[in-house]
Formats: C-alpha cells, sequence, structure tokens
C-alpha cells in the first residue's frame, strides 16, 4: 500500500474553549490512543480534580500544564485518517503563549480554529484566525465545540457561526469554503461520526472535514531552506539540528551551509519519527546529525540551505505589513520583536514608505510621520543582528511574519525586498 500523504495540522482559538480535548478525541477516535492509555489517564485528570481534562492531558504533557489546565509549549502528536497521515501541532491558547502558536502556524498546512458554542468568538479567536491567514495558512475548519454543554442547540451554532463568519470575512478568508461543525470533543458528538443528538446538522463531521483537505504543492524545485527549531547533543552521534524542511529537498551526504554563522558541513544521515530517511522533503520535521559540528555553533532560528545556494542573511529588508492592534502609533526609530519563520529577533522600523488602502492597494500617502491600528504600510526594517530573510515571493514560508510588543501582536507582513549583508 502506498504511503499515505503528510500533512501538518494545527488547533487554534482561545483558551479553553477545547483545543486539546479535540486533539485527543481525535487521537482516540483514530486508534492514535489506546483504551488503556485512556483509562490511565482519566486517573491522572481526578487526580488534578480536572474530571473532563483527559483527552486534554495526553497533548498536555508537562505537569505545570496539568496542573493549570492550559497548554503553554507546541506539543506534536501524530494519527492518520482513511486519507492522510497527520502531524498535529498543538498551540497554545493562553495570551502569553502566542510566540510559540506563530511559530506552529509557520510551520501548518492546515487549521482547525475551535470556538466554543457557549462563549462564541473572543480575543484570542480573532488574533489567531488573523496570524493563521497572515502566515500563509489558507485552508480552515472551524470547529464549533461544546455542543453538549449548550444542550445541541441549533440556535446556539447558528449564532456562533454567524459571529465567525463575519469575523473571518474581515480577516479576508472565504467562509463560503469553510466548513463550519457543531461538535462535542468530549462527548464525540460529530467528530467521527454523525450525533443524533443534532439531527438539524446534515453536513460533514470533524474527522471527514479532514480528508477534504488538500496537500498543498510541494516545492522541491527550489533550493533547500531548513529553518532550525531545537539542536541536540547526542552522545555517539554528534550534533543533531532538528527542524522542518520548508522548500527543496535535503539528502544524506548533501553539503550544507547553516546561515547567519555560515558554517558549512555534511548531513550523515536523517531521521523522521525514528526513521531513518533516504530524503527529506517540504513539510517533513526531522532531525538530520552532522558531523564535526560543535552545538555551540548553530541556534534555533538559523537556516540550512545548500552551500551552493545559501539563505539569505539580511542587512535589512522592505515589508509590507498590516497594524493589527497598536494602543498608540507606530512611528520610524520603533524597535518591537519580529517572529519570522523559527526565528525571535529586535528590529527596528527605520522608515514607513508609504501608507495604502488595505482594499485596493492603492498608495494613499508618501512618507507617513506615522501609521495606526488597521493602517497597511511599506515599511524599511533593520534586524539587530544577523539573522536569515527571504522574499515573500521566493521562499513564502520564510518571508513572512508577525511583530509582537507588550505582550501582544502588534502587526504582521510580508517580506517584498532584501538587502543581502555583505559577506
Amino acid at each position: 500500500m502506498a504511503e499515505k500523504q503528510h500533512m501538518n495540522l494545527i488547533f487554534i482559538g482561545h483558551v479553553d474553549h477545547g483545543k486539546s480535548t479535540t486533539v485527543g478525541r481525535l487521537l482516540y477516535d483514530t486508534g492514535a490512543i489506546s483504551e488503556q492509555a485512556m483509562v490511565k489517564m482519566k486517573e491522572e485528570a481526578a487526580k488534578y480534580n480536572k474530571a473532563t481534562f483527559e483527552f486534554a492531558f495526553f497533548m498536555d504533557e508537562l505537569k505545570e500544564e496539568r496542573e493549570r489546565g492550559i497548554t503553554i509549549d507546541i506539543s506534536h502528536k501524530d494519527f492518520k485518517t482513511a486519507k492522510y497521515y497527520f502531524t498535529i501541532i498543538d498551540a497554545p491558547g493562553h495570551k502569553d503563549f502566542v510566540k510559540n502558536m506563530i511559530t506552529g502556524a509557520s510551520q501548518a498546512d492546515a487549521a482547525v480554529l475551535v470556538c466554543s458554542a457557549m462563549e462564541g468568538p473572543q480575543s484570542q479567536t480573532r488574533e489567531h484566525a488573523f496570524l493563521a491567514k497572515v502566515l500563509g495558512v489558507s485552508q480552515l475548519i472551524v470547529g464549533i465545540n461544546k455542543m453538549d454543554a449548550a444542550g445541541y442547540d441549533k440556535a446556539k451554532y447558528e449564532d456562533c457561526k454567524a459571529k465567525l463568519s463575519t469575523l473571518l470575512k474581515t480577516i479576508g478568508y472565504d467562509v463560503t469554503k469553510i466548513p463550519f461543525i457543531p461538535y462535542s470533543a468530549y462527548s464525540d458528538a460529530n467528530v467521527k461520526e454523525n450525533s443524533k443528538d443534532m439531527p438539524w446538522y446534515t453536513g460533514t463531521t470533524l474527522l471527514a472535514a479532514l480528508d477534504a483537505l488538500v496537500v498543498p504543492p510541494k516545492p522541491i524545485d527550489k533550493p533547500l531552506r531548513l529553518p532550525i527549531q531545537d539542536v541536540y547533543s547526542i552522545s555517539g552521534f554528534g550534533t543533531v539540528p532538528v527542524g522542518r524542511v520548508e522548500t527543496g529537498v535535503l539528502k544524506p551526504g548533501d553539503n550544507i551551509i547553516i546561515n547567519p554563522s555560515g558554517v558549512k558541513t555534511d548531513v550523515k544521515s536523517i531521521e523522521m519519527h525514528h526513521q531513518q530517511l533516504q530524503k527529506a522533503e517540504p513539510g517533513d520535521n526531522v532531525g538530520f546529525n552532522i558531523k564535526g559540528v560543535d552545538k555551540k555553533l548553530i541556534h534555533r532560528g538559523d537556516v540550512v540551505g545548500p552551500a551552493s545556494s545559501p539563505p539569505t542573511v539580511a542587512e535589512e529588508f522592505t515589508a509590507q505589513i498590516v497594524v493589527i492592534d497598536h494602543p498608540t502609533a507606530i512611528a520610524p526609530g520603533y524597535s518591537p520583536v519580529f517572529h519570522i519563520h523559527t526565528v525571535q529577533m529586535a528590529a527596528t522600523i527605520t522608515e514607513i514608505l508609504e501608507k495604502k488602502d488595505p482594499k485596493t492597494g492603492q498608495t494613499l500617502q508618501k512618507n507617513p510621520e506615522f501609521i495606526k491600528t488597521g493602517d497597511v504600510a511599506i515599511v524599511k526594517v533593520k534586524p539587530a543582528k544577523p539573522v536569515v530573510i527571504e522574499k515573500f515571493a521566493e521562499f513564502p514560508q520564510l518571508g513572512r511574519f508577525a511583530i509582537r510588543d507588550m505582550g501582544s501582536t502588534v502587526a504582521a507582513g510580508v517580506v517584498l525586498d532584501v538587502v543581502k549583508k555583505a559577506a
């Protein structure tokens, strides 16, 4: 049997709306979690006085998360449906942890936006949906969860759906292409099978909606670009960087360069889910072994490329940004934190070149003194230290970013042009 195609899936939405429970339920319904493991988790959940949290406990393995009942870091879990092999990137909903969610969204092929039927869309629902759109996640499934708590009431579902539709339209999603699914992760309604409790709903189940997703085209014809997420030192193996292939192909024996440090080395072996690979393609989250390189020379946020086509180290770059939410205004000299692929860096907006009309793309004003919430602008940016950044048109995965300041996302954008740092 041919191997199933692989997709990376992210679950986004407001804290406590049931993302982790949904993931746990999907893992259980697809056989990725055994009955024995389930019993054990029920006992664990009871021990922490979190009686309905057993599914979530699968994703939230950190003790601190169990005690607080929230998701902090990104955890990866795998499951297979009738059609695909999914890796789930479970993104935190708590606002302190948005930076992890940004890393997750920039790696996702599709997103499931989870919203509680009891509360409807909240601040994080909007922020996550906006970031998913800006970070290039074009396929979205909307799950309206906790229908059991809402008494399987059609009116509650319709109200929540209407609010979400309005919100998603303003962000730029085509809501006619998005399935809205009323479900309960806890009672398993409309997850695997259509629920008798909601005879008024005749649409798809959550699992069926996942199988209706489309695998994005793999840019294997482009040069290799692999942003590093972590670096391990494994005895007997040496240094093992871990990351997701965004473009191109990585093979054992390849001569690579890791920028911005400029370290050149050869790939000894590649591994994914504890199995050796003869090649890694876009979408694959892999670890690869490099010999003779000190772990200290490589960092999260570095990017791997072929020695013959090195990743671009930026002196400065020009970008188009959308100001999502800034309490006052952004003027030249503003130095927030930029999140781009797996790197977080301080950078300064040195110039505001023009302000654009968000609807038509026409120039409204040249060199405005400042920009504020809702504005779209072209800006020049100078990173505080060397960093790999590519043009969005050439490598979209390494050319889109979010800007964060004071604990929230203030803007997001795409890179139009890069001035390369002199060698």
